[in-house]
This record gives structure tokens, sequence and C-alpha cells, in this order.
């Protein structure tokens, strides 16, 4: 029987059952090698106090302060006491309170002047912040006889751990002084001739390092040497994957001279601008060659990504082929088909009377459909009759099958998974070329961590005629009056002949009980005079009220699809003079006519969300306006990041200051699959110089060895990154 390696040993073995059991179930760590691998969040230091003022609302934390005064107060006539202490970091204090019975151990333990580390979740208590009943352990001096209660070690720096309610990170640190002889058994996944090079200490060490430093050269080292395996391992992965699909084959796809595309170019009533011209030259290059095309075009909002979408379409139904756009909602699929049919005009009239000579069919199909118009779309796709499909998830099912599927476009790709991109890919007699469109513009970095297995074209000049738009935060709460003008700014609009979106974060026709609903009104939108959040509700008062004898409708996800579409086409024939809509419009959605935007409680939004909805106006030859209401005070984060939204129209500019302000696994988690997550020392916007190189390096040695046949430390790493979950590829953001 093999002997179990030591980093796989599960953690019962070895801290006891009761303590894995909350770090499986809390922390998800299940081996000595996970909780090697769970390292520590910062550190204190022993001469040191952790900055209370900045502690985060509602989080779970764990902080070093000193009791500054203890003090227990009665209440309830004398029937009931509480103990209150306060601690300190010298610039601010945070109060302690603890109750009834469970007095008597800390009233004797905190005496003013004793150090201590605290943790709890952080709560505002009489507009004061406070933790309720935290756990604590003394921190002894560092006399020779004295043992630290951390843990026996007794260096100058504190590790502190991400904990949790059940677990201390005091405890985490007992756990892990339990597994820390095993990290001399961990394998090392960089190549020593990459290690060496770049002067990393050997994995080991690291752990060792990052654990139990002794100074603060020796965390920068560990890290150093840890953000370089996160980083390379999961580039080794991205290149494995390119490499595997370059050894694919794949039909090459030319336009034909005096064809489809050439038809369509004649037509169009204005010039591309460079670099549509550049991205589609490095399209076509790839589209030409005999192995898949896997290439991700990222753009800003409005900068022509669908035209350049549209003529790769065009150019394989003129080689012969068959191209489908996937889309995330029907919305867009609708919206996607009725431009395309507009710009192609009579060369989307294949089989028709009046249609082009060189003229193809573009078919719809999403899962809305009726029977019949479902079975005539899937007969156009079999027959090769429609050279375009364009659809919803709806074209991935087995039904659907096509004559010579040659192109697979998918929008918005971080609302697809790889295996549902792999599924419309497999309808191909060969591998199709794959375009992904994503018009959240994306950080270098993220792109190469994120979409690593494909390569990056950029579309970052906006085509002529498109016009600025102004954005101003609205701040309801403060200024009521700056709402009163925010209104009579669309009704000004309006009578200028445009039109205007007003977004709102909920829908408003809730399925919640009535009851819960009526009492979250009144205990929140009434005491605090908030602006309605909701679209059935803020239509109805609009219309009755600051925007009456207009016409308003409105849109939002959980109508029927038909009655979607109908508002829609309203709405862009200019029948409409106000749409009230949920987020539905965030993408795609083209109204050259519509100038102006409210976005009411725009806190709610993400930095990405909002300028993906301002992208909406400003798309004709007027200017755009954008205003962001909110109730949120002018110091808040949430008013920075609106105050961020508002000062610049650079896409790529707000989605660095995005992942700044949001957790890295937010971001990593939304992508191909879970993998992106894992990155716990990695931080994508400050690491661009190790990301960069580790792809390089990664691309080196899968050229070399794609098997990593010579490498098995590093194939061991890659597994343990792709487990068996992980590889579904599955997409849970």
């Amino acid at each position: 029987m093999d002997l179990v390696p030591a980093l796989e040993e599960p953690l019962k073995k070895v801290v006891g059952p009761p303590t894995a059991k909350v770090m499986a179930e809390h922390l998800d760590l299940h081996t000595v090698g996970d909780l090697l691998h769970h390292y520590p969040r910062r550190y204190a230091e022993r001469g040191e106090l952790t900055r209370l003022a900045e502690l985060p609302l509602d989080e779970h934390v764990t902080v070093v302060a000193q009791v500054a005064t203890a003090r227990v107060l009665r209440f309830n006539g004398g029937s009931g006491q509480r103990l209150e202490v306060t601690i300190t970091d010298g610039s601010g204090q945070l109060q302690l309170v603890f109750f009834g019975r469970g007095i008597h151990k800390p009233h004797k333990d905190l005496l003013p002047g004793t150090r201590a580390m605290f943790a709890g979740k952080v709560s505002l208590f009489n507009r004061k912040m406070q933790l309720a009943h935290p756990a604590y352990e003394l921190l002894r001096g560092d006399t020779d006889d004295a043992v630290d209660a951390v843990g026996s070690w007794a260096g100058a720096l504190i590790p502190i751990y991400p904990a949790t309610a059940k677990l201390e990170s005091w405890k985490i640190a007992k756990s892990v002084d339990a597994v820390l002889p095993s990290a001399q058994e961990a394998a090392d996944p960089l190549p020593p001739a990459l290690r060496d090079g770049r002067g990393l200490i050997p994995l080991p060490e690291a752990l060792l390092k990052i654990h139990r430093p002794h100074t603060k050269a020796d965390i920068a080292a560990a890290r150093d040497r840890l953000k370089w395996d996160e980083a390379f391992v999961l580039q080794v992965a991205l290149a494995r994957r390119r490499y595997a699909d370059a050894q694919l084959p794949a039909i090459a796809r030319r336009p034909s001279e005096g064809g489809l595309l050439d038809a369509f170019d004649a037509k169009l009533p204005f010039t591309l601008t460079e670099g549509q011209e550049k991205v589609s030259k490095e399209i076509f290059d790839d589209l030409a060659t005999e192995h898949p095309m896997h290439r991700l075009l990222q753009g800003e909002v409005g900068s022509g990504k669908t035209m350049v979408a549209l003529r790769a379409m065009l150019a394989v139904v003129d080689a012969g082929g068959q191209a489908a756009m996937l889309a995330p909602t029907e919305v867009l699929a609708q919206q996607h088909h009725r431009s395309i049919v507009e710009m192609m005009g009579e060369l989307a009239e294949g089989g028709m009377l009046g249609g082009s000579e060189q003229a193809t069919k573009v078919t719809l199909l999403t899962g809305s459909m009726g029977a019949a118009a479902r079975r005539q779309a899937l007969l156009d796709l079999v027959t090769a009759e429609a050279g375009i499909v364009i659809g919803t998830h709806a074209l991935i099912e087995d039904k659907v099958q096509f004559h010579d599927l040659g192109l697979v476009v998918v929008d918005e790709q971080h609302r697809f998974g790889v295996e549902q991109r792999d599924a419309l890919r497999g309808k191909g007699k060969q591998p199709p070329h794959l375009l992904v469109m994503t018009a959240t513009p994306i950080p270098r970095t993220v792109a190469m961590t994120v979409f690593g297995d494909l390569e990056t074209s950029v579309l970052d000049q906006l085509p002529a005629g498109r016009s600025p738009i102004a954005s101003h935060v609205v701040p309801a709460e403060e200024k009521p009056h700056f709402l009163a003008r925010a209104w009579e700014r669309v009704r000004e609009e309006v009578e200028n002949g445009h039109q205007a979106y007003v977004v709102c974060p909920r829908i408003g026709d809730e399925e919640d009980d009535p009851k819960k609903s009526a009492k979250k009104k009144s205990a929140e939108d009434e005491a605090e005079k908030r602006p309605p959040l909701a679209v059935v509700e803020v239509a109805e008062q609009l219309a009755q009220g600051p925007l009456q004898g207009l016409k308003v409708e409105i849109l939002h996800g959980r109508m029927q699809p038909d009655d979607k579409d109908a508002v829609m086409r309203r709405f862009a024939a200019g029948e409409t003079q106000v749409l009230v809509a949920t987020t539905v419009i965030e993408v795609g959605v083209n109204v050259p006519n519509a100038t102006a935007m409210v976005i009411m409680d725009a806190d709610r939004f993400g930095v990405s969300q909002l300028h993906q909805l301002r992208g909406r106006v400003g798309r004709g030859s007027a200017p755009g306006l954008c205003l962001l209401v909110t109730d949120m005070p002018e110091a808040s984060p949430a008013r920075a990041r609106l105050g961020a939204v508002a000062a610049t129209l650079d896409g790529f500019e707000l989605s660095r200051i995005d992942l700044e302000q949001r957790r890295e696994g937010d971001v990593l988690g939304q992508a191909q699959s879970g993998v992106r997550s894992s990155l716990r020392m990695l931080a994508v916007i400050e690491d661009e110089e190790i990301i960069a190189e580790a792809r390089e390096e990664a691309a080196a040695v899968v050229s070399k060895d794609p098997d990593l046949e010579h490498l098995p430390a590093l194939r061991t790493a890659l597994d343990a990154l792709l487990d068996a979950e992980r590889e579904q590829y599955l997409d849970k953001g």
C-alpha cells in the first residue's frame, strides 16, 4: 500500500477532526497542503498596533490592540450587567462589549495596558464601531520564560490569517505549527533554471518564511516566490490550452473577390476607423490559416466591434461556410439580428425576391420562438440557406445542426463559460474559428490571466460622429433640487426631439412576500426618503409627476420576449420618449436618438456596469448626458466610485479602478472557470510584470515539453489547479 504524500494527508489526522471539520466547511481547507497554502493576510508587529479607524463594517476581523479602559455597567434595574472595554491603536478606538455571565473571564484578563489579539464581526451601535463578544488571545511579554499565546514561536511578526467566526486567526496559527514540518516535502513546480535565473528561494523555504517570518525581508522573499508559483502554473495551464488548440485542424476561410464582403463594403456609408481596419486584418489573417482562430476582441463601448465581427462573418460565408453569433440575452440577440439585417440591407435577403445575387439569409434562433419559426430556423441552418445565425444559448442545444459551421462569434464573453463555447464549436465538421467579444475593457494583465488561451485585439478608437457624454453625480439626499433638475433635463432632451433611459436596480413586481416588501419599503425607503428604486414604481411616479405627459414605457428581464421586443421596437422607432429599464439595456442596445440617461441608486452598480450603461447614450450626433443619482454621503467609498466614473470616459482606466476596488477573486471568479479565483498571493494589477514574464516562460516550457514529462512536480501542481471540479470550466459568474 502506497503511503499518502505528506501534503495530501487529510487535515483531520494532523489537527484533529473538530478543527478539520471547521476548516473544511468554512475555509475550504482539506489537506496539509491546503493549509500550507492558506497564507497570512497581513502581519502585526509586536510594538505596532492596528489602524482601528479603517476596519470594514459587517466583516469578521482580527486586530492586535491595547486595552485603554474596562468598566462593568448595570442595567435592567441592576439585574443585568455588561462589560465595556475600550481598545486603542493610538489614533483610534474600538469598543468591545461582553454581556451576562460571559463577562467574568474578560473582566479578569482585559486590564488596562494589556495587549491582545481580538477577533469578531464589526458592527455599529450608537454610531460607534464595536465588537460584541469578541474572541481574544492575550499577548504576553517576550521574556525568556514566557510562552507566547499565539504559538510556541516568538518572532517579532505575528501572522494574521484569513479567519472565520468559528475559527480565530491564532487557532489557525497553532494548526499551521502542526503542519509546517511537512513544508520540507513540498514538490517545487518551478523548473530549476527558471528559479535560479530569477533568484527565487525554494518552495519549502518560501512556505516557512510566509508563515513564520523573522524579518520583513523574509516576507518579501516568500511573496516573490509564491507569486511566481501562481502566475507560472496558471500560465502553463493556459499555454497548454493554446498549444492543444493550435494542433487542431481547421478549414481556412478566405473571402472571395467580388463576393458578399466586397458587396457589403461597397455600400457602407462611412469609412472604417484605422482601428477597425487593423483588427479586421488580424482576424482575416487568422481565418486564412488551417488552425482554428482563438481571438478576443475587446473595445470601448461603441468602438464598432459589431461591425468588425459582421465583416468576419461575411468573409466566412463568402468562403462557403456559416457563422454563428452567440448573445447572452434574448434582447441582445434580437437587437443584433435587427441591426445586422439593417446594415446588410438586400444582402440579408438570400433566397428572397429582391435579394442581391450575393445575398445570404440571416436567421434568429432563441429559446422562446414559436414551434413553426423554430422549425424553419433549424431547417435554414442544416440546409445552409442561412449563412449567418444569431441566437442565445438555444444555439448550443443538441437539435441544432449546421451545414458547415466556420466561425463562432461569442458576444459578452464573461457571460459564457469555456464549456459553452466548446459545445458550439463542436457543431462544425472541423473545429470552427472563434472570435470572442467583450464590451467591458479589460486591463492587459487581466486579459493575460483570465483570457490567456486567446490572442487579443483591442479597439480603442471611437468611430467618427460619436458624441461626447457628460456625466454628473446627483446627490439626491443632500441636494433634492439636483434630482428635480435631472428630470427637467430629461424633459428638455425630449422637447429637443431626443429620448431618454432611466435605469433602476430592481424590477418592483417582486415575487417576494408582499408583507416583507412593505416592511422593507417603510423601514428603508420611507425613513431615508430614498428615491424609489424599482422600474415599476419609478415609471409610475415619473409618468404621474415630473415627466407627466411624456410617453413612458418599462423594460425588464421578466417580461415576455415578444413584449420586450415590441417595447424595444417602439423605443428604436422614437414612439416611446422615456424607457425605464433594468440593466437588460446594458450591452448592445443601439438607439442613436437616445441622448440622456438617469441611473437611480447608481451606487448599487459596479464601475464597469455603469460604464456599459452610459455607453447607451451619445451614440448619434447629439451629445450624451448621464446622471448618476445616489443617496450615499460625500465621504463614502461608493461616492468616490461614482466620482471616478463621472470623471473619465476611458473604460480601460475604469476597469483598473474597478479591479483595485473589488477583491481579485470576484473578477477572476467570473472568468472561464473556478481556477482563476485560486489566486491567493498574486495581485493582478500590481503584478503585471510577473504575469507577462510568466506567460513567456510558460509558452517556452510548453513548446519544448507539451506533456510536461520532464517536469513531474509542475504536472502535479497543474493537476491540483485543474482538479476535477474546475476542469468542468463552468462559469459561476
